[in-house]
Parts: C-alpha cells; structure tokens; sequence
C-alpha cells in the first residue's frame, strides 16, 4: 500500500520567537523565496498574512503554478500533499502535522481499494478532501467549486463511483441528474450544523439568507437559499442585496466576508449543542508561531513516492484540464 511520510518538527524555544511575527514571517517569505497558501478556514492572522488565499480548487490552482521555491501551507494534510503531488521539487510545508482531516480520514486505502474492486467498471471522481493514496486510485480529482461541472462531462453511460463526501456526493446527483455510488464518507464540522437551531435562528433573523457549503447534511441545505463552495459563498454574499446572512459553513470564512462587505452583518449557523463544533480542530491547529516555526527551521516536510505521486498528479491534471 502507498504510503506518505512526514518528517517530525523540531520545536524552536518560545523565548527565541520574534516579537513580530508578521514582520519575521515576511523576511522569511524574502529569503527563501516562499509563498504562504492558506485555506479560507485558518485563523485570522494567518489568513492576513498569506499571499493567497482561497477554497480547494483556487489552491490547487496557485500550487500548479507558484515560482516560488518553498510552499508552505497553511490548511491541513491533504491539501499540503496536494501541492507536493504538482511540485515535486519544491519544499511543501506544513505548521502542524496534526493538522488532518475528518473526512480524509473516513476513507482509508485500503477499505476504498476493497469498495472499489466491486465496481469494476466504473470512473472514480474523488474530491479532493482525500489522501494521495485515494487520489492515486482515482481517474478524475473534483472540488466542491467543480464537482458537477465535472461529472457533467463524463459520458451519461458512464458509472460513477464518487468519494469520500456522501453528501457532496447527494447534492451533485441532485444537480446533474445522474446515479452515483457513494463510498460513505462525511465532514464532521458539517454534520454537526443543527436544522432546529439553524430555523430557531433564522425566525430571529428574518431577513437573513441562510448560505450553505454543498457538504451539509440535506435538512441543512434545503434552507439554504445559496449553496456553493467556499468561494461561491463570499462572492454570493458580496452580490447579493441582502444585508444579513446565516452561514453554513466553517465559519472561517466570515473573517472575509466581514473584510469584503463591512456594512453586512455575517452569523455563523448553530451546531447541534452548545460547543464550537462548527469550528474545524484539525484546520485551527495551525497558528502564526507554528507557521513562523515551519519557515525558520524548514520541516515539518511533506513527502511522498514517486509512484504514489506519478499516480495522483493524473487525476489531479484531468480536473485542472476539465476546469479550464
């Protein structure tokens, strides 16, 4: 079985930490000639300082096509693997090696090899919240900004497996009309969005557009009066007239939208109970120390095979060809 490794971090004192981490960080960015990519969900600062920000598709679109020498990235496993599948030469790295993935972590190799042997003739499109070793095992790579466009092109007589996300998954086969076999997967931050709290909220927000990210579970979603990527989500709340939104999704993604649209008034939608489960744990375990701490010492390093590699830039390449 593939297989990747991480090499271990060695933490740096906190006595010997800048004072200023934005500006040690930048002089960083100068001397080994870096780009900080970060995802929509990471903390504020971290947010603030990256040179792009941006959803899964956006990012892997800045990874195929950086100059930059060093690419750290500030999001969580899969998606820093992701850049190291398109530039093998290039130093990718990660603040936080803890920083994983629910539903990554719902589809093991080894389980999705034995579900995949019983479907032998059909197409794997895999979204990209998945491991290199899935994403080796796939034909075709989509994200949420590019799923239906995707399985809109494939031939109707075609099946279709589609993993890791079931209701991704759901929502494309709404979208497109077509039969999908659905490897059962899903995110737990948004699984975790309560359907009674989210209509107790909007009875006290009347005029608030309830958004959604299409990996909602459907009671969610059929509220929504926009569902999108993440991306779609913070142009749609840019264009839109309305002045309040209830946002389904990590709610990340509010520090932009406040950012973009002040005068706008964004809340975050309720999880199940009383807890800050609509956070990401595994996206908030990156910090401005730990991503100054990566630069300064280099590691922790993302690395994979050749084979393992060689086999995931080919579905990877389809879904940036199939994007265009």
């Amino acid at each position: 079985m593939f297989t990747t490794a991480l090499r271990p971090q060695t933490p740096l004192p906190s006595r010997d930490l800048p004072s200023d981490l934005f500006e040690a960080i930048n002089a960083l960015k100068q001397k080994l000639n870096a780009v900080i990519l970060a995802h929509y969900y990471q903390d504020p600062d971290i947010q603030d300082i990256a040179d792009y920000l941006g959803d899964s598709l956006g990012l892997s679109q800045q990874a195929a096509s950086t100059n930059a020498d060093v690419i750290v990235f500030a999001g969580v496993h899969f998606m820093a693997e992701t850049a190291k599948i398109l530039n093998p030469d290039k130093l990718v790295l990660l603040p936080d090696l803890d920083a994983g993935c629910s539903l990554a972590d719902s589809c093991p190799a080894d389980a999705f090899a034995e579900f995949k042997a019983d479907y032998p003739n059909h197409l794997v499109i895999s979204y990209i919240n998945c491991t290199a070793e899935i994403k080796a095992m796939s034909d075709i790579i989509c994200t949420s900004s590019n799923a239906v466009k995707i399985v809109n092109q494939i031939p109707k007589d075609q099946p279709i497996i589609f993993a890791p996300d079931r209701n991704l998954g759901r929502y494309v086969m709404e979208q497109t009309g077509r039969e999908l076999v659905l490897w059962q997967g899903s995110c737990i931050v948004h699984e975790t969005f309560s359907e009674k709290k989210l209509i107790q909220l909007k009875i006290e927000h009347p005029d608030a557009e309830i958004i959604a990210h299409p990996e909602c579970e459907p009671p969610v979603l059929r509220h929504a009066s926009y569902i999108g990527s993440t991306t779609a989500l913070l142009k749609y709340s840019q264009t839109s007239s309305s002045r309040e939104f209830i946002v389904a999704t990590e709610p990340g993604i509010i520090h932009q939208m406040q950012k973009q649209t002040p005068t706008k008034r964004f809340i975050p939608a309720p999880a199940m109970n009383n807890c800050a489960c609509n956070e990401c744990p595994y996206m908030r375990l990156n910090t401005l120390e730990k991503l100054y701490l990566a630069m300064e010492n280099r590691q922790p390093e993302i690395t994979m095979s050749e084979e393992i590699r060689v086999a995931a830039l080919r579905p990877m390449q389809r879904m940036l060809e199939m994007s265009a």
